[in-house]
């Protein structure tokens, strides 16, 4: 990491079904190899399957499932005289957004449905109704958080 200046962030262009920033950053984060077209299909197939299962518009329950997987404490390690203490610490708005695309993309890829698109299908379902592991991954930073509160007189 360079010292002198921080890089800059890089402009990135809203997905063309519907003209959404995060969807964007969403097909990124699951593209492997740089196989663009294949993260569309798979985004934009279990939208379609969302939108059939629920009966609802697929964008609104994507940002719902991100709001809800997205956490808004989390620790982080600090050295105090020796000792290494696990600080709760208030998350960026930006790392929230990056740590939910993540936690969900990683909870799709863990589940058991045979297709990418199925497995999508079912964790945005499962976290727009505060269910499944995505969900649980943030509760569980929250309580870590939570049992480490003693410490955050630590925080910097």
């Amino acid at each position: 990491m360079s010292r002198r200046h921080r890089a800059e962030k890089r402009e990135i262009n809203p997905d063309p079904k519907f003209g959404d920033l995060v969807v964007t950053k969403f097909m990124n984060a699951i593209m492997l190899h740089g196989k663009k077209s294949v993260a569309e299909s798979i985004v934009y197939g279990a939208f379609d399957a969302v939108q059939s299962k629920l009966k609802q518009e697929p964008v609104t329950v994507f940002h719902s499932a991100l709001d809800n997987i997205a956490p808004h404490v989390e620790v982080r390690s600090r050295r105090v005289g020796g000792a290494t203490y696990q600080v709760p610490v208030d998350v960026r708005p930006e790392r929230r957004q990056a740590l939910a695309i993540r936690w969900l993309i990683a909870a799709a890829r863990k589940r058991n449905e045979t297709t990418m698109v199925d497995r999508l299908c079912g964790e945005l379902m499962d976290a727009a109704n505060n269910r499944g592991s995505a969900v649980k991954k943030r509760e569980d930073t929250h309580k870590m958080a939570d049992a480490n509160r003693a410490f955050s007189h630590y925080r910097w």
